[in-house]
């Protein structure tokens, strides 16, 4: 078995390769943004077969070890349809981790998936049979759905720090800065994930993608999200018989990835290290208030129609992208989006395909940038 993995010099395509590294799995394309250096490191360390890069004029850079060198959009597809791996990661973090999927697809390959924005934008038009969730909170539903019955499950819940702003006065947070969101309480993250965090859009996110994933098998299961602050707890199953079971772990994400790359050797070593149980008393539940998370208001819409899910990952990426360039304060994020949602219902409930996806994907981030300008 050998591996594609794209996004490798971000944080999940980094721990991908100490799992590969671990497991014995030959990488055969690795595929980067624009940390070309890195990028450098991983070539010299993996020896891929092939290489893909996001930007020409970064080839000088390169130092390919022999590699083929495959470049943008098109040589990101080439590059899939070429390789002989039967499975690919995809960590690329954004909108466009949603062309790798869908080109992952179309090329019958098994998907490894950590970018959320495939499933949220996309989620009915993909085989969810060949995807292996590698987000922490999807992995432990996975793990704890295993040997069940899915018709004697109630409910799935997974679990959110609550981010940057979980304590602050509320009256206080919409005019908060990039600043303050990305304190994060529990960790260092990229920008765009921290900032995510602290609106709650990614539990949203997350919530989608959950639909997606094991609602097809129990269309009458609940999903919900609950602040657990230690970050100990990922996820919870509800059973019909009134009980719950939880997955506890260290949060590390090496352990979803080795389950996605060698369930049997996943079982047999120890990647990351055991939780003192002696600090459970610390873990404390609490309800997601919309008040405090305006977008949280839309949850019950988008459960009930989740190809809004497309206005949602495109809205939030520009709004983002703005709020983290000091051009809006964060208020703005949530105010805008269920503006957004508002304004494209309708025709996002028409859609049905993923040119019409790609392309309302384009329209909604036009209506953004001119409501910003």
């Amino acid at each position: 078995m050998s591996l594609i993995l794209l996004g490798s010099t971000g944080s999940i395509g980094s721990n991908t390769l100490k799992v590969a590294k671990e497991f014995g799995i030959p990488i055969e394309v690795l595929g980067a943004g624009r940390n070309i250096a890195l990028l450098n490191q991983q070539i010299k360390a993996f020896s891929p077969k092939a290489v893909i890069i996001q930007n020409a004029n970064d080839k000088d850079q390169l130092k390919s070890n022999g590699a083929r060198i495959y470049i943008g959009e098109n040589g990101l597809k080439e590059a899939i349809f070429n390789s002989d791996s039967k499975i690919l990661l995809n960590a690329i973090s954004g909108g466009n981790g949603l062309k790798a999927s869908i080109f992952a697809q179309q090329a019958n390959k098994t998907i490894a998936l950590a970018n959320k924005e495939s499933l949220v934008s996309a989620g009915w038009l993909f085989d969810t049979t060949k995807i292996i969730p590698v987000d922490s909170e999807h992995f432990s539903l996975w793990y704890l759905l295993r040997n069940q019955n899915i018709e004697h499950i109630s409910s799935l819940i997974i679990t959110a720090s609550g981010g940057a702003f979980r304590d602050m006065p509320l009256e206080d947070i919409a005019n908060k800065t990039k600043k303050d969101a990305l304190k994060h309480p529990n960790w260092n993250m990229g920008d765009k994930i921290t900032v995510d965090s602290a609106s709650m859009i990614n539990k949203l996110f997350e919530l989608l993608e959950a639909h997606w994933l094991f609602n097809s098998k129990n269309p009458h299961l609940k999903l919900d999200a609950i602040i657990e602050r230690s970050s100990n707890v990922h996820a919870l199953i509800g059973h019909t018989d009134g009980s719950f079971s939880a997955h506890l772990s260290y949060p590390d994400m090496r352990l979803a990835i080795a389950y996605a790359l060698d369930l049997i050797k996943a079982e047999q070593i120890s990647l990351i290290p055991p939780l003192d149980l002696k600090n459970l008393f610390k873990i404390k539940f609490e309800e997601i208030d919309y008040k405090r998370y305006p977008v949280w208001s839309l949850k019950s819409n988008l459960l009930r129609n989740p190809k809004l899910g497309v206005i949602l990952n495109a809205a939030n990426e520009i709004l983002t992208d703005a709020f983290l360039n000091n051009r809006i304060p964060f208020g703005h994020i949530a105010t805008e989006i269920i503006e957004s949602i508002q304004a494209y219902e309708t025709k996002c409930l028409a859609i049905q395909n993923f040119e019409d996806v790609l392309n309302l994907d384009l329209e909604i981030k036009a209506y953004i940038k001119q409501k910003l300008a």
